[in-house]
């Protein structure tokens, strides 16, 4: 290791950080505020670079800061790993655990998940970032990303975790103003809400016939008045009778229930986007990632749409 960084500086930088002030990380740390301020003025000086803006109010990490954050928390997360590959940490699963998801169902479905978790396994160090687009593959920022659709990927693992139906749908009132698309061209013709989320081609609707049922797969151009990244407003705009939405029966099964929303072409299908947690494979025998990933699989089977 560089000389200039001490093994013990990883973890102290990390909680650190974590803390978000000196004095708060003294009460983490167990140590005074003057003592958690020399530890990094010392790592600074063997560096020669500062890690640290110190403010009166607030601490805030410089560039080189977040460049170092980042890097103890994959070393200090490997070294979990390595302990429980070895059979140290097997019955009590422990140390960081990095998940992404996307921000609409990481906000609703996922973050509600890692509460239970949390208060289950309490040594464990979560760690939830949403993002609009999934991380790349070989991003290693991450020990496990809630994603959609299969990763065309040997280098990581793809538990599957529960169906991703996507549903068309609009409140009652649009509807009755605007009428019933009867098949997927005449979708061109109405206010199409858009999402703007992951890879696929924005406003770009492909529909299938349902298993069973004549007619040929369609790609219809969408367009209307409002778009988002975030599908949460999405459903609201749509329940106020904006336009026709495409979206998960996750998010809309309460609606289409109550009567909120009304499916549209339930004659048609759109592509596959079930849910998987995806990891890379030195991940899978690690004790945190492990029980977490069948922590939110059987969770997400108590909760599947009927």
């Amino acid at each position: 290791m560089n000389p200039a960084i001490q093994p013990a500086d990883l973890g102290f930088f990390s909680a650190l950080a974590r803390a978000g002030s000196l004095s708060a990380a003294a009460r983490d740390l167990g140590v005074t505020t003057a003592a958690v301020s020399r530890h990094l003025a010392q790592m600074e000086k063997r560096l020669g670079v500062q890690l640290v803006n110190r403010t009166t109010r607030r601490m805030g990490l410089t560039p080189e800061g977040e460049v170092y954050l980042e890097h103890a928390r994959r070393i200090l997360g490997d070294i979990d790993s390595l302990g429980e590959l070895l059979g140290g940490a097997q019955s009590s699963p422990q140390g960081l655990l990095r998940v992404n998801a996307t921000l609409g169902f990481g906000r609703s479905h996922i973050a509600p998940l890692i509460s239970r978790f949390a208060r289950r396994f309490p040594q464990v160090e979560v760690q939830l970032q949403l993002s609009v687009n999934p991380p790349p593959i070989t991003d290693d920022a991450f020990d496990v990303c809630i994603r959609f659709g299969t990763p065309p990927d040997a280098r990581v693992i793809a538990r599957y975790i529960a169906p991703n139906r996507r549903l068309l749908c609009a409140a009652p009132a649009y509807l009755k103003r605007h009428g019933i698309p009867r098949t997927p061209s005449e979708l061109a013709r109405h206010a199409c809400i858009g999402i703007r989320q992951g890879e696929e081609a924005y406003g770009l609707w492909r529909l299938s016939p349902a298993k069973g049922r004549a007619g040929r797969a369609e790609s219809v151009k969408t367009r209307g008045p409002l778009s988002t990244n975030d599908g949460e407003i999405a459903v609201k705009w749509a329940l106020d009778g904006h336009g026709i939405l495409l979206r998960a029966e996750w998010d809309v099964k309460p609606f289409l229930q109550s009567g909120r929303l009304v499916q549209v072409l339930p004659q048609y299908v759109t592509p596959d986007a079930d849910i998987y947690a995806v990891y890379p494979q030195r991940h899978q025998l690690a004790a945190r990632v492990r029980v977490f990933v069948d922590f939110v699989s059987q969770a997400f089977e108590q909760l599947a749409p009927a």
